[in-house]
């Protein structure tokens, strides 16, 4: 074996400094998805229906109502001073607190129903009504 001939042979074959990296302005992104804006408007109105089970308990939670915020008793027309009707006191209540504490003051849920309404702008609303009474699943 001539060891002139080895030396003058690179020992391996060239190769560039870094092989893994790759170049990086060929290699684009995936643009991001936007949420598509439709200008989508909707109205919920829920609408409890609700009897009295107990008019001496609505009463005496409602003129204690009447004391606790007596601007929202003003806007039902409801007087510190005067006499509390019961379907005054009843809506009252309604106004003040949600159907579970309506329940514990003497007032009895008997249908629930929610009335939705979407549309965009380009299209008329589309509604759905869903009505449930008690024990039956929404």
């Amino acid at each position: 074996m001539n060891h002139l001939t080895d030396l003058t042979r690179p020992p391996h074959p060239v190769q560039p400094a870094h092989p893994k990296l790759r170049a990086v302005v060929g290699v684009q992104r995936p643009a991001q998805e936007r949420p598509l804006d439709l200008r989508v408007r909707a109205q919920r109105i829920q609408i409890d229906e609700l009897i009295v089970d107990d008019p001496c308990q609505v009463l005496a939670h409602a003129e204690q109502a009447v004391l606790d915020d007596p601007e929202a008793a003003a806007l039902l027309g409801i007087c510190p001073a005067g006499p509390l009707p019961l379907p005054a006191a009843a809506a009252l209540l309604c106004a003040l607190y949600d159907t579970e504490a309506l329940t514990a003051m003497g007032l009895r849920l008997t249908r629930h129903t929610t009335r939705v309404s979407a549309s965009d702008q380009q299209t008329e609303p589309v509604s759905l009504v869903r009505s449930t009474g008690p024990g039956e699943e929404d």
